[in-house]
């Protein structure tokens, strides 16, 4: 349904329309993904983003792999097929997944993903339709590597193997009692009634009075009830679930009940040849052979009032949160053959995204997953996408947010439509007390002290077996019986299980352990060999000190007996954190904490046998909590969408605390703290949102989806998340009321930002209202690249309604990619800095693109060319040292459309593949850090032209690396002089490029990852220019001889040639720079065209100014008379004749010595002027005519007056 985008570092650009399919150009540890259309939303896409960069993919192999394809699953189909109407459920209700038009709409998925199986030749093992358009096969590297760069493939991702993260926490969140919140939700009998959860885990025990229920009858009525093999229940919202009890080894349909509603298993992706078997406790059925799945079920929903032993040692009564839900188990996860480790158990990713269809099918109203598989790399995995699918069709998920802390950036399960679950401790499960022979005393966890044990108290070091290399943590075999017999062990919590430790200990002759944590983690009420009490880090030194002084004595005493009880709630130390590093870290998780240290809960028991309970810690216990207060409050409001359930789950949590009692605001361990049951009922405001918001979200992430996309920090979210400040940034969010209220904001915490909330006060005067308002988020004094995190809260007379936020200041936010052209020139690039002060720069490249030349024809100009439907490889070798590796693939016509696929390969296997399919006729992959060796550049012809029948293509690729240095590639300032928030410019150059090539550079800013790519495509030589234009000189008539200058150029050693042009058309032979105007070009206009020609390159032109050629005027003078005295005047007459058939117009001026007389000319061309007197002497006279539109200028010879006296 959706391309996963791979790059951890990148915030892909966002689509240039919605019809596009962006490309992908990267690849995890665990996908290969193929970039195509994915149609989302009716006429509208969704595709996957174009990172511009691409870190290094892992290996392919051959495996197992699910496939997912472009079209919508029916959970997300709005329409647009003929003859298949949109599938999609309508806000507030369930999708029916036995309508007509589902099962219509599913039948041609099915067909569809048969179609494209086949076209490889791989047969399906799942088919999903639901949730994920997609199916699981046994793929070859090289099916996978084909099927992704199938148009009708969205991702091809390698099945990974996933594993569950492992006072009665029903009382620690107060629902027991007079005042509990299931005396106000109508008592326990009412708690979650009418709804159902689905648990995906590792099957349920169905003798446990945990589900206890009555036989499944056939009258329809309240409870469930059987029509067929089916189970049907009528639940609260109106919809009906419709389960199946699917038989197996030590299952039969007797198991299911009235309470157990359905249970089914998925087995064919982690292969029923790699699990155990019943003598190794593990069934090939719905049963649970391993514990965790039937402790998540009753932890959420299992029945009240059942009394839990542990070893025959009674722990009291138990209740789930919701104990009036219905349950339906979905068995994912398996042992393996091994029963004394756990490398080989797991749960197949095919497996799961199969039983979160079938979930979605039955209609569940919740879906608990504790299970994860490591820190998240994306938000939108293969199982993510199945829970958008369910989501949409309005089920909530609660999910486990993973068992890795407290390191940061460990945390799984990061979409923004799941609920991630921290796990928390809760007060005084299962204490005894360590009682050190010097009167120190500390209580920890246990369950094992029934009775005091007295000892001497010895290190494990102390009692060490020879040859023992770590005897501190007490591994199998690490002590010596004849120092450690009859000794209470110090143990340190470590490599080997916890029971291990104390199993060792017994086999060793001990009679009993303390077990304590080396650094801050759970500890843990398991049910040991010896009498053991688990203590944490914080009494480490004091513990190993004393027990490591002479005559050392404990005693072991059931209970806390210290007057002091550790202060709860605690984030457990193994709770995974956030930030979540996945697509830009605007997804602030976890989102709560609940109970999940020493919960104790059902487990597993074979067919017949006694029910078992055990003490179980995780973040796998705190989820079902969560999923359980889903439940409760679908029991009240059985039409709430999944959004409204988490944001009340969020903004009414409160805060956690430290080992010391000191209040506890981490967002990234905690969330928005830990889940309240007494308030979260009526949280006075909520944070809603649905499928357009999430698509629209990842629509910000590239997709392209149909929808307008929304910053992923804007999705309105009851928590606020920036991955990237720089200096200043503006959210908004959306807040519906439950009642009326006039509500004030405060922010709490951020040190370093201001966080400005407009408007600062709400009002509503009824429930269903809906206000939005704006937090303006400022970097003041906060460290660069470190998060400041904090919360915003809006307080009315009744309501506190809490966010927590996290904004993470960044050095700089640079354009991923800039492009200039020239053999010389430059390009500006503009960043917005996070900091003020200097960011120095650093160039790398430029480096030239090679083309890679056709195979066939080494002088051809093109690398290839095809026509539709087909495709070619082309081998490249990557070099060692590359800082990164781009393959351009340029089609010869924009109309045509073409596919790009790089794979690496090692010893003639696929390895890893990158691919580019676009709509659009170009494509480009970057591999940053790319490993160097052999790769194939594969290029298919998705369509050619309209009227065409082939089409041409050019492959370049290119080799960034320190010692490419082309062009003297520079960038100046540097360093930049940044002022935070404020756009600075700086300039990016080059000269003396090769022409007619492309080449890429790089350029990196200090203190940040960012990176801004340079593309530069030469272009020919230039020609030269002229910096002052030719210029005629001479007289523009008939007749004369005009000369042209070649005018200023910007070059040097330049070759001129000339053409003369009348009225704009060249004349023939006119090639010299002189010219003499022939009759033919008169009153017409004259330039010259001056073309340089350098030694090398194209030469350049220029033009002069146009003249007029006009005919050539004659011009007499005669005086009368010429000769005479002083005392007479003499007459001038002018006569101005040309070849014209009119005569000219106009006027002459007449000299007589220094006097002029302006004459003017009658209609044949003759002007007259009778002069004054003159005094003795010689007097020349001459005539100038002025010309007219068509007559030249003409001045006559010279006469004389000669005055005699």
């Amino acid at each position: 349904m959706f391309v996963i985008p791979r790059s951890p570092r990148l915030r892909p650009e966002s689509d240039r329309a919605a019809s596009l399919r962006r490309a992908t150009a990267s690849v995890a540890a665990t996908a290969l993904v193929a970039a195509g259309l994915v149609t989302f939303g009716a006429g509208g896409a969704m595709a996957a983003p174009a990172p511009t960069v691409a870190k290094q993919a892992a290996d392919l192999e051959d495996g197992r792999y699910i496939v997912t394809l472009v079209d919508q699953a029916a959970a997300t189909y709005q329409g647009g097929i003929a003859g298949l109407p949109a599938t999609q459920a309508r806000s507030g209700t369930q999708l029916d997944a036995r309508s007509a038009p589902v099962v219509d709409y599913t039948d041609h998925l099915e067909q569809q993903q048969q179609d494209v199986a086949a076209s490889v030749g791989a047969d399906i093992d799942y088919s999903y339709s639901l949730t994920v358009n997609g199916f699981s096969a046994d793929l070859t590297a090289e099916q996978a590597a084909e099927l992704s760069s199938d148009r009708e493939v969205q991702s091809v991702e390698l099945d990974r193997i996933y594993h569950p993260t492992s006072t009665p926490a029903a009382d620690f969140l107060d629902l027991t009692g007079a005042d509990g919140v299931w005396a106000k939700t109508g008592g326990q009998e009412e708690a979650g009634e009418g709804a159902v959860i689905g648990v995906i885990d590792t099957g349920i025990a169905p003798e446990n009075p945990s589900f206890a229920g009555e036989p499944l009858g056939t009258a329809k009525g309240d409870a469930p009830y059987l029509d067929g093999s089916t189970i049907r229940f009528d639940k609260g919202d109106g919809t009906q679930f419709a389960g199946v009890c699917q038989t197996g080894e030590q299952f039969t349909a007797a198991d299911c009940s009235t309470k157990i509603v359905g249970a089914r298993y998925f087995v064919d992706g982690f292969g029923k040849t790699n699990i155990g078997t019943a003598a190794t406790g593990e069934y090939v059925s719905p049963r649970d052979g391993d514990g965790h799945g039937s402790h998540t079920a009753s932890t959420a929903a299992g029945e009240a009032g059942v009394e839990a032993t542990i070893d025959g040692n009674p722990l009291g009564e138990i209740s789930g949160v919701a104990p009036a839900s219905k349950v339906a188990a979905y068995k994912v996860c398996w042992s393996g053959p091994d029963g004394s480790v756990q490398t080989d158990d797991g749960c197949a990713g095919a497996d799961l995204v199969a039983a979160i269809e079938q979930a979605t099918k039955d209609g569940v109203d919740v879906i608990n997953y504790s299970i994860g598989g490591g820190a998240a790399r994306t938000t939108f995995s293969a199982t993510d996408q199945a829970f958008l699918g369910a989501a949409t069709a309005g089920i909530f998920v609660s999910a486990s947010a993973g068992n890795s802390g407290p390191d940061a950036s460990t945390l799984d399960n990061a979409s923004p439509w799941i609920t991630t679950v921290a796990a928390s401790t809760v007060a005084g499960n299962f204490e005894a007390t360590a009682k050190l022979g010097d009167g120190q005393q500390f209580a920890g966890s246990s369950i094992t002290v029934t009775e005091p044990v007295t000892g001497a108290f010895v290190t494990a070091a102390s009692v060490a077996a020879a040859g023992a290399t770590t005897p501190n943590l007490c591994g199998p075999g690490s002590l010596d019986p004849a120092e450690a017999a009859g000794t209470i062990v110090l143990c340190e919590r470590g490599t080997f299980d916890r029971t291990a430790k104390s199993a060792e200990v017994e086999r060793a002759g001990g009679i009993g352990m303390v077990l304590v944590n080396p650094t801050p983690n759970s500890i843990d009420a398991d049910t040991h060999a010896v009498p053991t009490v688990h203590l944490d880090a914080d009494v480490y030194a004091a513990v190993s000190a004393y027990a490591a002084t002479s005559g050392a004595t404990v005693t072991l005493v059931p209970d806390n007996v210290t007057g002091v009880s550790a202060p709860t709630p605690q984030v457990a130390g193994f709770s995974s954190r956030g930030p979540v590093l996945a697509d830009g870290s605007d997804i602030l998780k976890p989102d709560v904490a609940a109970p999940g240290v020493s919960i104790i809960a059902a487990t597993n028991n074979a067919e017949g046998g006694d029910p078992t309970f055990a003490l179980l810690s995780g973040t796998s216990m705190a989820a079902p909590h969560v999923a359980g207060l889903a439940l409760l409050y679908l029991g009240e409001r059985p039409n709430a969408p999944v959004s409204e359930i988490k944001s009340a789950l969020m903004t009414t949590a409160y805060d956690t605390v430290d080992a010391d009692g000191g209040t506890v605001t981490d967002p990234f361990a905690q969330g928005a703290g830990h889940v309240d049951a007494r308030r979260y009922l009526d949280a006075g405001l909520l944070y809603l949102n649905d499928r357009s918001d999430w698509v629209a979200y990842l629509a910000a992430l590239g997709y392209a989806t149909g929808i307008d996309p929304v910053d992923p920090s804007e999705l309105n979210l009851a928590s606020i998340a920036i991955g990237a400040l720089t200096g200043s940034e503006t959210v908004t969010r959306e807040v519906t009321s439950t009642g009326p209220g006039t509500y004030a904001a405060s922010v709490q915490g951020l040190a370093g930002i201001t966080a400005d909330v407009t408007p600062s006060t709400l009002e509503f005067t009824e429930a269903g209202q809906t206000k939005s308002y704006e937090v303006a988020f400022t970097r003041t004094t906060a460290p660069v690249d470190a998060y400041a995190t904090g919360s915003l809260t809006w307080t009315s007379a009744d309501h506190v309604v809490r966010s927590p936020v996290a904004v993470n200041p960044v050095a700089i936010a640079a354009p991923a990619e800039v492009q200039g052209t020239g053999i010389d020139g430059s390009v500006d690039v503009t960043v917005t800095p996070g900091t003020t002060g200097p960011i120095a720069l650093t160039a790398e490249g430029l480096t030239a693109g090679v083309v890679i030349p056709d195979p066939e024809d080494a002088s051809s100009p093109v690398t290839g060319s095809g026509p539709a439907k087909t495709s070619a490889t082309y081998p490249v070798t990557v070099p060692e040292g590359q800082l990164a590796t781009r393959i351009d693939l340029d089609s010869a016509d924009d109309a045509a459309d073409l596919d790009l696929t790089v794979t690496r390969v090692v010893d003639g296997k696929v390895a890893a593949t990158y691919t580019s399919a676009t709509e659009s006729a170009d494509e480009s992959v970057t591999i940053e850090e790319p490993v160097a060796g052999e790769y194939v550049v594969k290029v298919d012809v998705f369509s050619v032209p309209e009227g065409e029948t082939t089409e041409e293509w050019t492959v370049t690729e290119y080799d960034l690396s320190t010692t490419t240095d082309e062009g003297g590639f520079r960038v100046s300032p540097d360093p930049v002089d940044a002022v935070q928030s404020r756009p600075a410019t700086y300039t990016a150059s080059w000269t003396g490029l090769a022409p007619e090539t492309s080449y890429l550079g790089r350029v990196a800013y200090s203190g940040s990852a960012a990176t801004t790519y340079v593309r530069v495509e030469s272009g020919a030589i230039p020609a030269p220019v002229a910096t002052a234009p030719p210029v005629i000189t001479g007289t523009p008539a008939v007749g004369r001889t005009l000369t042209a200058s070649p005018g200023t150029w910007d070059a040097e050693s330049l070759a001129f040639s000339y053409q003369w042009s009348a009225g704009g058309k060249p004349l023939a032979g006119q090639t010299r720079a002189t010219y003499r105007a022939a009759k033919s070009v008169a009153g017409k206009s004259l330039t010259v065209v001056v073309t340089a020609k350098p030694a090398a390159g194209p030469a350049g032109t220029a033009t002069s100014e146009p003249v007029v050629i006009k005919l050539a005027s004659r011009v007499t003078v005669s005086v009368t008379p010429w000769v005479l005295t002083s005392a007479r005047k003499a007459v001038v007459t002018v006569e101005v004749d040309s070849a014209a058939k009119a005569a000219p117009t106009g006027s002459v001026t007449v000299t007589v010595g220094r006097d002029a007389y302006e004459v003017a000319l009658d209609a044949s061309g003759t002007g007259r002027v009778r002069l004054p007197a003159y005094a003795k002497g010689l007097y020349a006279v001459t005539a100038a005519y002025a010309g007219d539109d068509a007559n030249a200028a003409e001045t006559s010879s010279r006469k004389h007056i000669f005055v005699i006296r």
